[in-house]
């Protein structure tokens, strides 16, 4: 593959030109679902016409080094090793996969935050409910982030197998202190440390040799600006040997004999053997996208649209935002004094110009929403592909609302 020039900035201009859905919407709804780039868009559309044209199996063989090279991408954008990475369907099943494989055994702890992803604590709340293992959540620093003081003393715990941390919350726009949680962890060679990248990952730079996870979990759908259904595994290569994944079939290991097995010795033991070829193949363009502008400039990008954003809702009466965090990232929650969230983003989406937002509501924070006494936030993600002049507009519409919520509409 050509390596292209890496940008010390991003070209808006040019990422837009990139971008067909900016013609059509001011698309503010990033942490669900980016906008894909042409590139991305055009590789999976390449694949499956290939597939009509010589057959699924034919076009699939046909494509096995550029399937191979989506390894080498991943691996490269996490400061990796391709043999760490398996390529799966979406962050769930990859988090799902690592946690569900770790030999946890009655008593066994789990430490995780109070702003963990939904889908992670059922997996903890099911374990504990099968091993006996016990689920305990590490405190909040006044401003949001997990306190680093109080989980070095929970560490103290021999009991202590896992540690996880969604490194950006689904609800908020904080950035959890995922390396210096790395730190603390590594000086327990017993203990797991799980990191949900789900939020971060094409948002801000991330390499695990820094961050000291043992296992991290992606999708490529938000910030990588990838298709839908696909993600990533990665597995520190020391401790893929002490894995023994459910399901296992023909892709992640070798039928041996009659009454035996054998799984793969690479990441790979996490796959099936079924997969959606394009959307992979439309993942690693997505990766070698965001490489060829650059994640730093990414994220400096995001940072300066997130703290303008911040600074226009500030100024709306009746508009109140919700983020903490020391650090703060694309995420921007907010509530309008009179109108649920539901009520905002459907004004917002019936726009001559439509303007997408997303909801996060209690069912996605039990523990962080009834302590700050909300339901439901708006969350608008911004991300590097859109312009000053779309944030003003959108902050315009917002007053209206703020106007309407102040009025008793709902």
């Amino acid at each position: 593959m050509v390596e292209r020039p890496v940008h010390t900035e991003i070209d808006v201009t040019r990422a837009r030109a990139d971008t067909p859905g900016c013609e059509q919407v001011i698309h503010l709804n990033n942490a669900g679902a980016a906008l894909p780039p042409r590139p991305v868009l055009e590789t999976v559309l390449d694949h499956l016409r290939r597939e009509a044209e010589i057959g699924g199996y034919e076009a699939a063989e046909e494509a096995l080094a550029r399937r191979e090279q989506v390894y080498h991408s991943v691996a490269r954008l996490l400061g990796a090793h391709r043999d760490e990475i398996a390529l799966v369907d979406n962050a769930t099943r990859a988090f799902d996969m690592a946690f569900y494989a770790i030999p946890l055994h009655d008593g066994d702890v789990v430490l995780t935050t109070r702003t963990e992803y939904p889908s992670n604590v059922m997996a903890f709340l099911r374990a504990r409910r099968e091993r006996r293992i016990e689920v305990r959540y590490i405190p909040n620093e006044p401003t949001g982030e997990l306190s680093l003081t109080a989980l070095a003393a929970m560490l103290r715990d021999p009991r202590v197998r896992v540690v996880s941390v969604s490194h950006v919350p689904t609800q908020s726009g904080l950035v959890q202190p995922a390396a210096e949680v790395g730190r603390l962890v590594r000086a327990r060679a017993d203990v797991w440390y799980l990191l949900d990248a789900t939020q971060s990952v094409g948002q801000l730079p991330l390499n695990v040799q820094e961050l000291g996870c043992d296992a991290l979990a992606a999708t490529g759908r938000k910030f990588l600006r990838g298709p839908r259904a696909t993600g990533f595994l990665y597995v520190r290569a020391e401790r893929l040997p002490e894995l023994d994944p459910l399901p296992v079939d023909l892709h992640a290991a070798t039928w041996t004999g009659p009454d035996s097995y054998e799984l793969r010795p690479d990441a790979r033991r996490f796959e099936t053997w079924e997969q959606n070829i394009a959307g992979l193949l439309g993942l690693g363009a997505a990766v070698e996208y965001a490489m060829h502008w650059g994640l730093d400039a990414i994220w400096r990008r995001i940072q300066h649209l997130a703290g303008t954003l911040r600074a226009l809702l500030a100024d709306i009466p009746g508009v109140r935002l919700q983020d903490r965090g020391r650090l703060q990232c694309g995420i921007v929650t907010f509530t309008v004094d009179g109108m649920s969230a539901t009520a905002v983003k459907a004004a917002l989406a019936a726009r001559p110009r439509r303007i997408n937002v997303s909801v996060a509501s209690v069912n996605a924070a039990r523990l962080d929403f009834p302590e700050r006494g909300l339901s439901a936030v708006v969350r608008a993600s911004v991300h590097y592909y859109l312009t000053e002049a779309e944030l003003l507009e959108f902050a315009e519409a917002l007053r209206e609302l703020a106007v309407r919520g102040g009025r008793g509409a709902r």
